[in-house]
This record gives C-alpha cells, structure tokens and sequence, in this order.
C-alpha cells in the first residue's frame, strides 16, 4: 500500500489593496458606533423633555379641575342657603359661615388660591372667580357666572 503525503496548504496573504481596505475600516466601525451613540442620546433628551412638558400640563389641568370643582361647590353652597345670599359677595373675605369653610378649602387645594363673589342682588346674578399661582409663578383664574334664583326663606 502506498500512501500519499499531502502538501501542506499555504495560506496566501491577502493582496495589498484588501490591506489598505482593511486599516481604514477599523476607524469607521468606531464612528458608526458613536453617531449611534449621539442619535440614541438626543431621542432620550427628546423623551426627557416630553416627559416635563407633559407632567406640567397635567399639574395645570389639575389645578383647572379644582378651580371648575371649587366654583360649582361654592355656587351650590348659595343655592342651599338663599336667605344669607348676599353674606356671600366680597373679594377676599366673607360674612357667611358655609362661605369661609370654602375660602379655606380653595387656600388649601389651590397653590396661593384666592376667590372673590360679586352677587348681584337685583336679579341675583353670582359671579365666582378663582385665583390660583402655578408652581411656575404664572397666575391663573377660572370665571364662572350663575344665576342663583327662588325665595329666600
């Protein structure tokens, strides 16, 4: 039996143009993977931002709500007590009992909350407007007008 040898495979070097090709590569996977980098941190700067735009309208919205709350409250007070209808009118203070309590409880659901209540007493017209200060200084007010009619007993 005869055995054959095999020769052993020389691996050939790369022709010198794929040389060149490959060192200049080596920089580009470096910048491809940095302009990534970038584009992924702006889209996370974008969410951050949405984010804090979006907290601060709900904080406004909900301070809206309240006032809207506040005001129908207070109007539904006067309904339950025409006889001291007028006890009611004043810009920041109040004779009527039911009228403080509310005063109070704008202070306390509103940030710098303040109202006032005109009452007309001639056709009994009630303007209510509530004031509030948002946690980013701007002042803001909420305005409604109700007519608040029936006999005082």
């Amino acid at each position: 039996m005869t055995t054959r040898t095999r020769k052993p495979m020389l691996r050939r070097a790369p022709p010198a143009h794929a040389m060149r090709h490959a060192k200049g590569q080596r920089g580009i996977v470096l910048l491809e993977a940095l302009i990534a980098m970038l584009i992924f941190m702006l889209g996370v700067l974008g969410l951050i931002g949405l984010q804090t735009s979006m907290t601060s309208a709900q904080t406004d919205a909900k301070f809206r709500a309240d006032a809207a709350y506040l005001a129908s409250e207070v109007v539904g007070r006067m309904w339950a007590d025409l006889g001291h209808l007028n006890d009611y009118n004043g810009e920041d203070s109040c004779s009527a009992t039911a009228c403080s309590e509310w005063r109070a409880k704008v202070g306390q659901l509103l940030p710098g909350g303040g109202a006032s209540i005109a009452v007309d007493s001639t056709n009994s017209d009630v303007t209510v407007v509530v004031r509030w200060t948002s946690p980013t200084g701007e002042t803001h007010q909420y305005t409604t007008r109700s007519a608040v009619l029936g006999k005082a007993s």
